[in-house]
């Protein structure tokens, strides 16, 4: 069992996620913004002692702070920069964007795939 971060703006989707990864048996932490995901993950404002996440689902785009921003916050930060994450967004491909994020282990593109997705974190957290 992992402790996943769900990050999205949109609440049925951090509802649909939720569901799909406690059918395999994870936790589920969720944020609804960037902002709100750095700060559970002790990014910003700094704490140590936060509990990291195994792996982050995160979106694109959201208000105050979007999952590019997210993605290079963690890539900067020491504790958080090895978790794997996996990219789910409503704006066809993203790849190019991140390709400075070593991290990023797959792309999904609104409405996704469950099956498909289960198979990305697994994968994501095997290879971690």
């Amino acid at each position: 069992m992992a402790n996943i971060l769900i990050v999205d703006d949109e609440p049925s989707v951090v509802l649909l996620l939720k569901f799909v990864m406690e059918t395999i048996n994870h936790k589920v932490l969720e944020a609804y913004n960037g902002e709100e995901a750095v700060r559970l993950m002790g990014i910003e404002p700094a704490d140590p002692k936060a509990p990291l996440p195994d792996l982050v689902i995160l979106d694109v785009m959201m208000p105050i702070m979007d999952g590019h921003t997210v993605c290079l916050k963690m890539k900067d930060n020491p504790r958080t920069q090895k978790i794997p994450v996996l990219i789910v967004s409503a704006k066809g491909d993203m790849r190019q964007i991140f390709q400075s994020v070593p991290t990023v282990n797959g792309f999904f593109s609104k409405p996704f795939d469950p099956k498909k997705l289960k198979e990305a974190v697994e994968q994501a957290l095997n290879h971690k």
